[in-house]
């Protein structure tokens, strides 16, 4: 109940923080209003947050869940830019397997998943975004797909978006950014992003703005769209947003991939400054998929309260830092758990014997070299 009474006072102050934002001076300074849709999807939002983080369920549905996440969100990111490669052979790939398709498509799901483990990563060492990374994670999604020179790289040359129809000659739709801005735009919304915590804007307003005015930027020849989405998705991360990294907001945009293109405004629209239709439509999609996972969750919670075993069926926040850690680097030390812990050797130790216990973890090796992987 407090944590609801806290969700609820933050969007009250995100409506009074609307009205002041005006008066800060900012190179971007996206407008948008607070519609009654807006701010009722975000108090939906907020009460599912709420159950979502409180459920206890069985450690190995959450692991399962949090996989077949990673595997739709990839899945759904690369589909939307034509990848025809299906769920099977995504997480074919994420098992290490071999599938028969086009080396292009195959790298393109390799590269979305080591991008998604990359964010993880900047998440855990609590690093700010940055160009750099903004920069690491475009060569992370076009590795092998697109010549080296140009692989986390801005676009030295124009950026058309055109219109295609069969019998009619093309037309061009939008014109992006003067390449010779892009570097100057990408750094202006870095700077809002930062900007916008101090200002204590809503994590999820952050998180669509940034992923719109990334598109209108077009800051490479091509990734833009799995970069902007990657991009939206570290925000949310960063933020505790992230509902156990249970959700996958691309594959609300793969069901009708028109309703997302029109919602983006790939078009002359870009030059407009509201946002407010689209993130009408982003935070509609994100309660969207907030409410299924919540659904999955409270199914998975009813079937443990039908249980009467006593042994202990859900996560504490330790083990899953543990778990993110191994997840994120292959294995986890001692060392390294009372470094993320930031508890005593002993304790430490007693939480990774949980998790060895409960067959979630098994140790590699002995003494010194004692390791602990996922089993």
């Amino acid at each position: 109940m407090h944590d609801l009474l806290r969700d609820y006072c933050a969007i009250l102050n995100l409506v009074l923080k609307c009205i002041e934002r005006d008066s800060i001076k900012t190179m971007f300074n996206p407008s948008y209003k607070l519609t009654n849709k807006i701010l009722s999807d975000l108090t939906s939002i907020a009460e599912a947050k709420v159950i979502i983080e409180k459920a206890k369920i069985l450690p190995t549905q959450e692991l399962r869940l949090r996989r077949q996440a990673l595997i739709r969100m990839t899945q759904s990111s690369i589909a939307i830019e034509g990848n025809i490669l299906n769920l099977e052979q995504v997480e074919a790939l994420f098992k290490g397997q071999k599938i028969d398709a086009p080396a292009r498509y195959i790298y393109e799901a390799k590269n979305y998943l080591k991008t998604i483990k990359y964010i993880e990563k900047i998440v855990e060492e609590k690093k700010v975004i940055t160009e750099s990374i903004i920069l690491k994670i475009h060569h992370l999604v076009t590795d092998k797909t697109l010549p080296k020179e140009k692989c986390g790289k801005y676009r030295t040359q124009k950026v058309y978006v055109v219109k295609r129809a069969l019998g009619a000659p093309d037309k061009v739709i939008y014109t992006a950014p003067d390449a010779l801005k892009v570097s100057e735009l990408i750094k202006d919304l870095i700077d809002w992003i930062q900007n916008s915590k101090q200002q204590d804007i809503h994590p999820i307003l952050v998180a669509g703005t940034a992923h719109r005015q990334f598109a209108s930027i077009h800051p490479f020849v091509d990734g833009n769209g799995r970069v902007a989405r990657a991009l939206s998705t570290l925000i949310l991360y960063q933020r505790d947003y992230n509902f156990r990294k249970l959700f996958a907001l691309e594959d609300y945009y793969n069901k009708d991939r028109q309703k997302y293109y029109q919602a983006i405004s790939i078009g002359p629209i870009y030059h407009q400054k509201d946002f407010t239709k689209w993130l009408e439509y982003f935070i509609e999609g994100f309660k969207f998929e907030i409410e299924t996972v919540r659904t999955k969750i409270f199914s998975l919670a009813a079937l443990k309260n039908n249980k009467t075993s006593g042994e202990q069926i859900y996560l504490s926040l330790r083990q899953v830092q543990i778990l993110d850690f191994i997840n994120i680097s292959g294995k986890i030390i001692i060392k390294d758990a009372v470094d993320i812990l930031d508890c005593s050797k002993r304790t430490a130790q007693l939480e990774l014997q949980k998790l060895k216990k409960l067959k979630i973890i098994e140790q590699k090796g002995k003494g010194p070299a004692t390791a602990y992987i996922l089993k």
